[in-house]
């Protein structure tokens, strides 16, 4: 698996998928998701910045900045 920190904490996050896993059998386990949030920003955030997003509205930039 690829490994890449996360924009919210700069964790190491593990993302799934790609050529490192052909070969690899188990699942496609993952520490966080690429997000597209509502103002069209992009984010690779591990699941416990996740978390902190808004449930109220939209995340925006600002948010994944805040953390």
């Amino acid at each position: 698996m690829a490994h890449e920190p996360c924009d919210g904490c700069g964790q190491r996050v593990e993302v799934a998928g790609g050529i490192a896993d052909v070969w690899r059998f188990g699942g496609d386990r993952a520490d966080g998701l690429a997000l597209e949030l509502s103002d069209g920003s992009e984010f690779l955030l591990c699941y416990d910045c996740i978390e902190k997003l808004p449930d109220d509205r939209d995340a925006t930039a600002a948010d994944v900045e805040a953390l």
